[in-house]
């Protein structure tokens, strides 16, 4: 059964180098420098253009939702933003959702930030909110993204081909997925280590 209150209410989220806190129109800045970065917005696909107004708008929603939970993604070295983690697409009947993460900025990648997330988001959405499955798509030319997801738990379950145009080039879309029964690598901070168990994925995938 799944738990509104933990999406309505959620809480804040600590692992060894970073915050989650509820994402908010205070992160305005932010986020929408984060939009301006290149890499990140090629890496989520994100085709659309923003300004400070409206992504203020969006942010002022999102507190307090039933059927999603935002976080802005802190450093605890400096306190600076340095992006975004989304647990949104609700499904209630059938106890899914969906994962998203944007991480931007100096200093904000290839160092682990990306697998603290990711762990700290899907023990929240299975323990917390009561999910049973939770699933996320990375482009092909993202393998870093992969090689994360895939340390977390994350199964490869299929691919969408050809889901993105990028700059008059199409990419595939790997679909993956966890479940609350699956093994649950690379605990977060002050939970227990589970055991991973060896699973053979069945999609061959090429050019990742």
């Amino acid at each position: 059964m799944i738990t509104a209150d933990a999406l309505r209410n959620q809480r804040d989220l600590e692992t060894t180098d970073l915050r989650l806190v509820q994402n908010g129109p205070q992160f305005s800045d932010s986020v929408l420098r984060s939009l301006g970065d290149q890499d990140a917005i090629r890496l989520t696909g994100t085709h659309a253009t923003f300004n400070l107004e409206s992504v203020r708008s969006y942010l002022a929603s999102l507190p307090g939702r039933a059927d999603r939970a935002d976080w802005a993604v802190i450093r605890k070295s400096d306190g600076s933003c340095i992006g975004e983690a989304v647990l949104n697409e609700l499904d209630a009947d059938n106890a899914t959702m969906n994962f998203r993460i944007m991480l931007s900025g100096d200093g904000a990648r290839e160092r682990g930030y990306g697998t603290q997330t990711t762990r700290a988001v899907r023990d929240y959405g299975f323990d917390d909110v009561g999910l049973n499955r939770i699933g996320l798509e990375v482009y092909s030319f993202n393998p870093r993204a992969i090689r994360v997801y895939d340390k977390a738990g994350f199964q490869r379950e299929g691919v969408r081909r050809d889901a993105l145009n990028w700059d008059g080039v199409r990419h595939d879309a790997i679909v993956m997925g966890m479940l609350t029964s699956d093994p649950r690598p690379w605990a977060t901070l002050g939970q227990p280590l589970r055991p991973r168990r060896r699973t053979l994925n069945i999609t061959t995938l090429t050019g990742v």
